[in-house]
C-alpha cells in the first residue's frame, strides 16, 4: 500500500486499517511459529504498512503537510 493511497482515507478509516494490519500481523506471526506460512516477507511489508499508517496518522495529529 502506498502513502498516497492511506493519505486519502479518513481518520476512522486509518485507525480501522490500523486495527486490521494488526490483527493480520498477529495471524502471519502465528502461522510462522507452526510452519503454515507461505510467504514470510508478507511479515515484513505488514509491518511497513503498519508504519506507514501510524507515520501519516501522527502527521495529522501534528497538522503536518506533505506534498
Amino acid at each position: 500500500m502506498k502513502a498516497s493511497e492511506i493519505r486519502a482515507l479518513s481518520n476512522e478509516e486509518l485507525q480501522k486499517k490500523l486495527d486490521d494490519l494488526k490483527e493480520e500481523l498477529f495471524n502471519l506471526r502465528f502461522q510462522s511459529v507452526t510452519g503454515q506460512l507461505d510467504n514470510p516477507m508478507r511479515i515484513k511489508e505488514v509491518r511497513k504498512d503498519i508504519a506507514r499508517v501510524k507515520t501519516i496518522m501522527r502527521e495529522r495529529v501534528l497538522n503536518i503537510k506533505r506534498a
